[in-house]
């Protein structure tokens, strides 16, 4: 082995023999069992196909409207599937912890944008037309509630 101070000063010494000649010390111990033993490596230069961090692929999430404006739903049927709010829900459309859209009624879907604030909200137009309350229905025989006349 050339030692590396001597390769330092010599004039004619090129990259190439400080290079070649520079030792690795590993960790192992000598198979005679003293101390650190030199040896030289070579580096790997392409990662082996258990370590790629290509391969794969997220489910689709099926995002969408599923029922268009006109279309006939029953209490139950998903309206639009969606991330966040884009859709609104308005008369007789309810909405899930993931914000899907849901008729609560039998009844045609209807789409409706806002003017001013542009705004989207779902309705569903009842099949017997619009119905009221029970509670509101009854509110003209209970004596305390009055309207301001």
């Amino acid at each position: 082995m050339m030692n590396i101070g001597k390769l330092l000063y010599k004039s004619q010494s090129s990259i190439r023999d400080l290079i070649t000649s520079t030792p690795v010390y590993s960790s192992a111990i000598d198979v005679s069992g003293e101390g650190l033993s030199l040896t030289f490596r070579r580096w790997a230069t392409k990662k082996t196909a258990g370590s790629t961090k290509n391969g794969r692929d997220s489910l689709p999430k099926n995002l969408g409207v599923k029922k268009f404006g006109g279309e006939r739903v029953i209490p139950g049927n998903i309206i639009v599937r969606q991330r966040g709010t884009r859709f609104h829900p308005g008369n007789y459309v309810g909405i899930g912890k993931d914000h899907t859209l849901y008729a609560l009624k039998e009844g045609c879907v209807k789409f409706e944008r806002h003017k001013l604030s542009g705004r989207k909200w779902v309705h569903v137009e009842p099949k017997n037309g619009h119905e009221i309350h029970p509670v509101y229905a009854s509110a003209d025989a209970h004596p305390k509630m009055k309207t301001a006349a």
